[in-house]
């Protein structure tokens, strides 16, 4: 797929959330001023994979310095690669933000397209089992959580907003967005100005539903509910 260029823009069309007198963008919110030009991508014809029931199955942001909000900043989304994945066809989209030449932050995430595979393993296995992290906090998820963050970020992928457009896709409940569990769990664990931040998707945050977060204290974290780990995720400095 081709390169598909923002124009410049001012960085805080939405307000901001954070800390009293912090004037840099959250690590994940560049993501979400992105998601426009994914959607154009994703939904023009050269793209190979159907849009409705895409499921984001991992992303990877760096942070070379914090944003400021009152900076003006330009966009670049594409599609980087098709790959095999044991449950369909995964593609990868790569955002970069610019501050004029510098390269300021960059993410690449992961969508999965599900149907048949002849393909053995796959990227939800990459990290395998692991011995759960100590609990911190245990979350109630309102039914409405995929409903807001659509508002909030324009992605309106019907397997989040409600439960009978969500068992279409095969899914029991409406689920929530992975980079809203991201984004709720750096909320609570914090990243360093200049950060590596990582996040696998294992299984669907079920809404209603009540997950436990949990964190190491050396950069890792994790959602559980149920039995089943519903996100891995990492920061450290870079």
């Amino acid at each position: 797929m081709g390169v598909d260029h923002g124009r410049p823009f001012p960085s805080h069309p939405r307000p901001v959330p954070g800390p009293v007198g912090d004037d840099a963008l959250p690590v994940t919110y560049p993501h979400v001023l992105g998601f426009p030009l994914a959607m154009r991508l994703m939904t023009d014809r050269s793209f190979p994979l159907p849009l409705l029931g895409l499921v984001h199955t991992s992303v990877e942001i760096v942070r070379r310095r914090p944003l400021a909000a009152t900076g003006l900043y330009e966009l670049s989304v594409y599609v980087d690669e098709l790959a095999a994945h044991r449950r369909g066809t995964e593609a990868a989209v790569q955002t970069e933000v610019r501050e004029g030449e510098e390269l300021v932050w960059e993410s690449r995430s992961t969508y999965l397209a599900r149907h048949r595979s002849g393909v053995a393993g796959g990227a939800l296995d990459s990290r395998g089992e692991h011995e759960a992290l100590p609990l911190v906090a245990e979350w109630r998820l309102g039914g409405d959580v995929g409903r807001r963050y659509a508002a909030a970020s324009g992605d309106r992928n019907p397997i989040h907003l409600n439960a009978v457009a969500a068992r279409l896709f095969g899914f029991r409940r409406a689920i929530a967005h992975g980079m809203w569990t991201v984004a709720r769990c750096l909320a609570a664990h914090g990243a360093p100005e200049s950060a590596l931040v990582r996040g696998e998707f294992r299984a669907p945050v079920l809404l209603p539903g009540a997950v436990g977060y949990g964190a190491d204290g050396f950069g890792s974290f994790e959602l559980r509910g149920g039995g089943r780990v519903h996100l891995l995720g990492e920061v450290r400095a870079v």
